[in-house]
């Protein structure tokens, strides 16, 4: 793994925009810690279905060491990213659609064009969280040449066996009548009560909704549709690049065996899947988020294989 570099270096946070089609503009933010060429690799976070990019990976809470993955990683040596997806937070939310996870996989695609303009070309780390990691591994399943490591974390492949969506499902009519449904405090206080409460500190959970509800009030319905109507929407055998599946011990978007079929089913011999302990859904935001952090930068920071005589 890569050591945190000098505290004296300076953390810079610098936001962009680029465009997706010629009416939609999304935001990105970019943080790194004096040098933009991240020695360490180049990340690229794609956030899930209720919360806009920076509340998921850049969340300032005072006394909680590391509390932002962008500066933990950043420290680290790495050039970071996030974006807002089409219809969340700074990007464009006027066009009459539900923002399905297909085209949170043009977000992508948009967001990492955009990054090689500017920084040069060099293959994306890639991490996704819940619809996010769907978002990500459809993205990874069409521009394989854009990903050198995916990271897909509380994801869901086909929905057997999941308590969450089973219960999401009793309001897919809702969702499919509009395309935007609202969210408020209470419903953020959700996300961490429906698996094992207690997973997250207080003060967190409140930091996170006061991050999450200053950006949107609402936010599109199109991945509570496909989680609940469409699923799969990527195919394993397609994923090419090398993968690690993270699944908290509590989570319950998606059951161990569904992820382990779609574990299974992914080529690349270059795979892991890891459960985290004590962790529910949104792993960056739990007590035992320095586990999550150490997997995943374990993870990006491997040596590649050397295979005698080729592959």
């Amino acid at each position: 793994m890569n050591k945190p570099i000098s505290p004296a270096a300076v953390m810079r946070g610098e936001e962009h925009w680029t465009e997706k089609g010629s009416d939609v503009r999304l935001f990105l933010w970019n943080k790194h810690a004096g040098d933009p060429s991240g020695p360490a690799g180049r990340i690229l976070f794609v956030h899930g279905s209720s919360m806009a990019s920076q509340p998921t990976f850049d969340l300032q809470v005072p006394g909680r060491a590391d509390s932002s993955a962008m500066d933990f990683f950043a420290r680290r040596g790495y050039d970071t990213w996030c974006v807002d997806m089409e219809g969340y937070g700074r990007s464009t939310k006027t066009r009459d659609n539900n923002a399905p996870i297909a085209y949170g996989a043009d977000d992508c695609f948009a967001a990492a064009t955009y990054i090689e303009r500017v920084r040069g070309k060099r293959p994306l780390l890639v991490y996704g969280i819940s619809s996010g990691a769907l978002r990500a591994a459809l993205f990874a399943q069409r521009h394989p040449e854009m990903v050198a490591r995916l990271a897909l974390d509380a994801m869901v492949w086909t929905g057997e066996g999941s308590p969450t969506l089973a219960e999401r499902s009793k309001r897919l009519p809702e969702f499919r009548a509009k395309n935007r449904r609202p969210i408020d405090r209470k419903f953020v206080r959700s996300i961490f009560e429906r698996d094992h409460p207690g997973t997250a500190d207080d003060v967190v959970i409140e930091a996170f909704a006061d991050a999450i509800l200053k950006l949107d009030d609402s936010v599109p319905t199109g991945t509570y549709v496909d989680m609940c109507a469409n699923l799969p929407v990527c195919d394993p055998e397609k994923i090419t690049v090398p993968t690690l599946i993270m699944r908290g011990q509590y989570d319950g978007i998606a059951s161990f065996a569904d992820l382990v079929k779609f574990f299974e089913r992914l080529p690349n011999p270059d795979k892991q899947f890891a459960v985290m302990p004590g962790i529910a859904h949104a792993s960056f935001h739990q007590k035992n988020y320095a586990i999550c952090y150490h997997i995943l930068e374990s993870f990006f920071s491997q040596p590649a294989p050397i295979y005698k005589g080729g592959l």
